[in-house]
C-alpha cells in the first residue's frame, strides 16, 4: 500500500520539551497529528524500521537506538519533523524522514499510531545503579514539571515518555542537549540540564530506565 522506509532512529524519542520554529514543518506536522491513523498500514510500514528499531520496538540495550514502542504518536511526529527540518542533527535519519518515503502524511499519521500501540520494553538497558536515589531528586527537582510524576510525558504537549527508555541513550541525549549538539530542546530543557554534572546526568538516566 506505501513505499516503506525504516524512519525512525529517534526515541523518541528522546527527551525534549521541544518546538519546531520552521512555519511550513509545524503545519505539516499538524495535519499529520489530524489526519485519521491506519494502524494496520503503520504496522506494514513498520516493518522495514525493524531493522534498526527491532521488530518489537525495543531497540537496543546498548542505547544505539532507543525504545521507541509506546512513545506519544505527537512526540514521534515532532521528532520526525525536527530531523527532517535539521533542527534535530540525525544525519542517519536525513533520507528516511521526507513524507514521500513512506506514502506522504498518512503514511506517517499510520506508522507512528502503530508504534505508539506497542508495549514498552519491560527490561532496558540500565546503569550502574549506584545513584538512583541522587537520580529520583534531580527528576522531581528539574523535569517533573514537564515529563510528569511517573516521567509518562504529556502526547498533547509534545512531551515524551522518559520512563523504560535505555539509559546509555538517554545520558547521551541529555549531554547533545546540555552541549547544544541536539538544537530542538527549548529553552526550559536546557536550563534544567545546563547545571548538572556528568554523573547527576548519570544518575538521572539510571532513575528513568528503572521506572
Amino acid at each position: 500500500r506505501v513505499r516503506a522506509s525504516c524512519i525512525l532512529t529517534l526515541a523518541a524519542l528522546t527527551p525534549l520539551c521541544a518546538i519546531s520554529t520552521n512555519a511550513n514543518i509545524t503545519d505539516e506536522m499538524n495535519r499529520t497529528i489530524a489526519l485519521k491513523p491506519d494502524i494496520d498500514n503503520g504496522k506494514a510500514i513498520y516493518r522495514l524500521c525493524a531493522s534498526c528499531h527491532m521488530k518489537n520496538g525495543w531497540g537496543k540495550k546498548d542505547g544505539s537506538f532507543p525504545v521507541i514502542a509506546g512513545q506519544h504518536r505527537n512526540v514521534l511526529i515532532k521528532q520526525l519533523a525536527d530531523i527532517r527540518s535539521k533542527n534535530r542533527v540525525n544525519p542517519t535519519m536525513y533520507p528516511f524522514t521526507d513524507p514521500e518515503s513512506v506514502g506522504g502524511i498518512q503514511g506517517i499519521s499510520d506508522v507512528t499510531a502503530y508504534i505508539a500501540s506497542m508495549e514498552k520494553d519491560p527490561t532496558p538497558g540500565v546503569g550502574d545503579g549506584k545513584n538512583i536515589k541522587l537520580g529520583k531528586i534531580i527528576y522531581e527537582k528539574r523535569c517533573i514539571q514537564c515529563h510528569g510524576d511517573e516521567a509518562q510525558g504529556n502526547n498533547e504537549a509534545f512531551f515524551p515518555s522518559l520512563k523504560g527508555q535505555h539509559h546509555a541513550y538517554l545520558l547521551r541525549q541529555l549531554k547533545w542537549i546540555q552541549q547544544g549538539y541536539r538544537k530542538n530542546a527549548n529553552q526550559l530543557m536546557l536550563d534544567q540540564v545546563k547545571a548538572l554534572s556528568d554523573s547527576e546526568l548519570d544518575a538521572v538516566a539510571d532513575y528513568l530506565s528503572r521506572l
